[in-house]
């Protein structure tokens, strides 16, 4: 693999630079997709970086996400583009099998100690031993409330398990003689946060698993998915209390003061803490029908690219160190919103009313394991959409879903054979 060899021209060049004592000005470039407090957090590290790094200059670009990836897999084959660059968890097969990073290295991330150091999910990074990324930060789920519409609709709680959230959100959804939706109770969209919520969460929690222990086998089509699909689609057909798609976008629409209620991440405290007139808390996700609860768990990482050699990979091993340092990892959870990697690195408390909910969370987040987390979303998306869209029956859809998902699984596996 490039990659590879890679790593052992920038020991190379290491070894040349010790020995000559000189050191010329390095530039090193750094990607991310477009979120405006992740670009703010990273314009921040990166003036603390260089202040301790004379030498070495990080220049940030950022992309909107429906084309960041593209954008990455056009420039590096092509030596163009980042020397560090993030991506999510969920796409790692894929950046390794392009060849698109590399191994970090072993002496700078020793794995043991990764291991002592970092939420136990970040494991899902390692590959035949090595490292190939790290994550900055964690998230999980929560119920985000607007507490002006909860206190109109007389409600002095927001909802504790998934019972009250559909009695909630029909005090909340405001519906005309027509059907047309002003407000909705709860927000849904299966392109956002929900293929999560229904995969992770709502299955779990109707008693079942979204795919076996070794992660290779699609096991929802069972009556624990079939009673979860059930529900979920039901909040607009049985219950009428959301449409999904409601102003293009869920936080959209909670962020407008049109929702009483949306699940999303902890990645979007820092967009809401800016947002003038809205007067909202959190809460954990609501707990199941035998008040289990469960969470999908994610994150995104930065991995050196294979385009990073000699002392452009010296200055992103050095940049990689400190974007996963604990400086580092509170000065995002302060702008961004988003929870440490490490349990250690922030004084952050399972209590506290805005983080608590997310941290709880963690303790029974599930990081679900892709293998194509694209395609797998759109399995989510088009089952959804048969059963609200089409006509099509829970089972007949949800049946459908899984035997599309186990094609994906095989041939992922028969393809790292």
């Amino acid at each position: 693999m490039a990659s590879w060899k890679m790593g052992l021209l920038a020991a190379a060049a290491a070894t040349a630079i010790g020995a000559t004592g000189a050191r010329a000005d390095v530039e090193i470039e750094y990607w991310q997709y477009f979120f405006e407090a992740r670009v703010k957090a990273m314009d921040e590290l990166i003036a603390r970086f260089e202040a301790q790094n004379p030498g070495i200059t990080v220049k940030q670009t950022h992309f909107p996400y429906a084309d960041y990836r593209t954008k990455v897999a056009a420039a590096i084959p092509a030596g163009e583009g980042p020397d560090v660059v993030q991506l999510f968890y969920g796409w790692l097969n894929d950046y390794v099998a392009a060849d698109l990073i590399q191994p970090l290295p072993a002496d700078r991330f020793a794995p043991a100690a990764i291991e002592a150091n970092y939420y136990p999910m970040v494991q899902a990074m390692k590959i035949d031993g090595a490292y190939w990324a790290l994550p900055t930060a964690v998230r999980s789920l929560a119920l985000f409330y607007n507490k002006r519409l909860l206190e109109a609709a007389g409600i002095t709680a927001p909802a504790a398990t998934l019972d009250e959230l559909v009695a909630h959100a029909g005090k909340l959804a405001v519906v005309d003689g027509a059907g047309n939706v002003s407000t909705v109770g709860v927000t849904t969209g299966m392109t956002a946060q929900d293929h999560h919520w229904l995969r992770e969460v709502l299955i779990r929690q109707f008693g079942g698993a979204p795919y076996s222990d070794d992660n290779r086998t699609v096991t929802y089509d069972s009556d624990a998915g079939r009673a979860a699909l059930a529900w979920y689609t039901g909040l607009e057909k049985e219950h009428g209390v959301t449409r999904a798609g409601f102003m293009d976008e869920p936080q959209a629409a909670f962020r407008a003061g049109r929702a009483g209620y949306h699940i999303d991440g902890s990645f979007r405290l820092g967009a809401l803490a800016g947002e003038r007139g809205l007067d909202w808390g959190v809460t954990e996700l609501p707990a199941g029908p035998d008040g289990s609860r469960s969470n999908y768990a994610s994150y995104w990482v930065n991995a050196i690219t294979s385009k990073a050699a000699g002392e452009e990979f010296e200055a992103a091993a050095k940049f990689m160190e400190f974007i996963t340092s604990d400086e580092a990892m509170q000065l995002w959870l302060e702008v961004v919103g988003e929870l440490p990697a490490k349990p250690a690195a922030a004084g952050t408390s399972a209590e506290d009313p805005v983080y608590g909910p997310f941290i709880r969370g963690l303790a029974y987040g599930h990081a679900t394991v892709f293998a194509d987390e694209t395609a797998q979303r759109q399995v989510f998306v088009d089952m959804v959409n048969r059963v609200l869209l089409e006509g099509a029956s829970v089972a007949d859809s949800l049946a459908a879903a899984a035997v599309a998902e186990q094609a994906i699984l095989d041939r992922y596996h028969a393809a790292s054979k």
